[in-house]
């Protein structure tokens, strides 16, 4: 892992890949019965864990979080791809992987204002 990895770079881009990812499924439950619908979802994690695992500089800013359409997931009679069930359990784990996120980002910033107050 890179050794100049900034933790609060980190945990914003992390944020942003889970908005987008909650974005898309929500926006999937709202296509549940359109006809030939497809599912999206989100690249982000392999994306990270390279840069993470690369020896040299490592800008998280420029990692953004992919938005795909997935084809070679079987479709009901209508074309469609999206099931409820597996939606649902997305979006219950997004949520959690954000307010996990957004704790330990305020955390860290408390750190920060913890030190600045000690310093004066």
């Amino acid at each position: 892992m890179s050794s100049n990895i900034n933790m609060v770079d980190l945990l914003e881009s992390a944020l942003r890949a889970e908005t987008l990812k909650q974005k898309a499924t929500a926006n999937n439950i709202a296509n549940l019965q359109t006809p030939g619908y497809r599912r999206y979802d989100v690249k982000f994690d392999q994306a990270l864990a390279k840069a993470l695992n690369s020896s040299g500089p490592v800008n998280l800013k420029e990692i953004e979080p992919v938005l795909i359409q997935l084809k070679n997931t079987p479709v009901k009679a209508n074309g469609n791809d999206v099931n409820l069930e597996q939606e649902v359990g997305q979006m219950i784990k997004n949520d959690l992987r954000h307010t996990a996120l957004v704790r330990i980002l305020r955390k860290k910033y408390t750190q920060m204002q913890l030190a600045i107050m000690t310093k004066q």
